[in-house]
């Protein structure tokens, strides 16, 4: 998974970072908005790219994120570079359990042990 912290606009008070990058198990981008509140916790404004291929281009991601921050003008093209660099990544068998899960809401069941 990558993660880039984007620079907030000048005067943005409501949010306190943001985040953009790819999850490659889930195949999608992802924007992350966070302010923190009154009490000091933190609370998403923004949180998408949770479920496959929800953000598919990283103009997808970006777009959430405009309203906050100033953008690099290269920042799509660090976050396609970061999902070609994912390409010959392939699922391991926690990864596809929690896929299962996450997509169609079915879990594994669990293995005897042996002996």
């Amino acid at each position: 998974m990558s993660r880039r912290h984007v620079p907030l606009k000048e005067g943005c008070t409501r949010v306190a970072r943001v985040i953009v990058g790819y999850d490659r198990p889930l195949e999608t981008f992802f924007a992350q908005a966070i302010a923190i509140n009154a009490d000091g916790q933190e609370d998403c404004l923004i949180w998408q790219g949770t479920y496959p291929g929800e953000l598919p281009t990283p103009r997808s991601a970006i777009v959430l994120i405009e309203p906050y921050c100033d953008v690099p003008e290269d920042l799509a093209k660090q976050l396609e570079t970061d999902r070609l660099a994912t390409l010959a990544q392939a699922d391991g068998p926690n990864q596809q359990a929690a896929k299962r899960a996450l997509i169609i809401g079915e879990a594994e069941q669990p293995r005897p042990k042996p002996g």
